[in-house]
């Protein structure tokens, strides 16, 4: 293979057969908002399994969103202004039950992209990664969002047409589970419970989430599907051996990973010897990758 640069953005990924599929995607430049990059390098990372790859910071940062050349970047690969003016970096995107986009009017930092995004069908679902969690979707990104959690298991458990009604379910459904992912856990598949497992339980799960909602805030409780029609997901990911022990590498720090490709979960690439690389915390880094000799 040869040497391939670009601006490391988050792997794109799909669902075939149960599988998780993962491309590593290298643009080549962006020129403002919304705009296609000039040029995209795309790597079926299967293909890489197994053999050494070598990851290479260039020192150069791109803002993800306007394509700017900076010095630091700021949350997912934003620049500054972006990160303090762009819908996609605001605060309801952490805290969904902030959102406003479905009230009359103007509301966000840009009201039509809220409206495109927020003012939409919405899921609530549980997920299986590290522990059992609940999370908050559109319906359109099920089931990129749980294959990005690194989720062995997933299903919707209410359906709502506008984001913070959904964000409303979670942060009372937050009494009884966690909104968060341990990623060393995910990564190590320390779960204390297999899917099948959880399949069985969910009925229960469910009722429980209902009985809690029809307390917490009776509004909210209609939104939940009956247990017969929820319909987990299980999914499965291209890991050739589940790592004992895991570290973080920061491009920034260490300039240079070179090592075997043991797999690929959640936004993590995992190395041997417990390496791993966030990628969707390296978006807007200029990188060269390629494969050792």
């Amino acid at each position: 293979m040869e040497t391939l640069g670009g601006i490391l953005v988050k792997m794109p990924v799909h669902l075939e057969a149960g599988a998780a599929r993962y491309t590593l995607r290298l643009e080549q430049s962006r020129t403002g908002a919304g705009t296609e990059p000039s040029g995209v390098t795309a790597l079926d990372l299967e293909d890489l399994l197994g053999k050494p790859v070598r990851i290479e910071h260039a020192g150069a940062y791109i803002c993800t969103r306007c394509g700017r050349p900076v010095n630091r970047l700021f949350g997912e690969g934003f620049c500054f202004p972006c990160f303090r003016d762009a819908p996609e970096a605001s605060e309801c995107i952490v805290k969904p039950e902030l959102c406003r986009a479905h009230l009359e009017g103007d509301h966000g930092r840009d009201p039509q992209w809220e409206r495109d995004h927020h003012n939409q069908p919405h899921a609530v679902y549980f997920a299986r990664s590290s522990a059992l969690k609940v999370g908050v979707t559109r319906l359109t990104q099920i089931p990129t969002r749980w294959i990005d959690q690194g989720a062995a298991w997933a299903v919707v458990i209410a359906r709502v047409p506008y984001r913070q009604l959904a964000g409303r379910i979670e942060v009372a459904l937050k009494d009884l589970y966690t909104d968060r992912t341990a990623w060393q856990r995910m990564l190590k598949d320390e779960l204390a419970a297999e899917p099948d497992d959880l399949t069985r339980a969910l009925p229960e799960e469910m009722e429980r989430a209902r009985s809690h909602l029809a307390g917490a805030d009776p509004e909210l409780s209609p939104f939940l599907l009956e247990p017969s029609r929820a319909e987990p997901v299980a999914i499965s990911y291209p890991v050739l051996e589940v790592p004992v022990k895991v570290k973080a590498v920061s491009l920034a720090k260490t300039p240079v990973l070179e090592s075997i490709l043991q797999g690929v979960r959640g936004q993590y690439l995992i190395f041997e010897g417990g390496a791993v690389l966030n990628v969707r915390r390296h978006s807007g880094f200029v990188v060269r990758v390629s494969r050792p000799r």
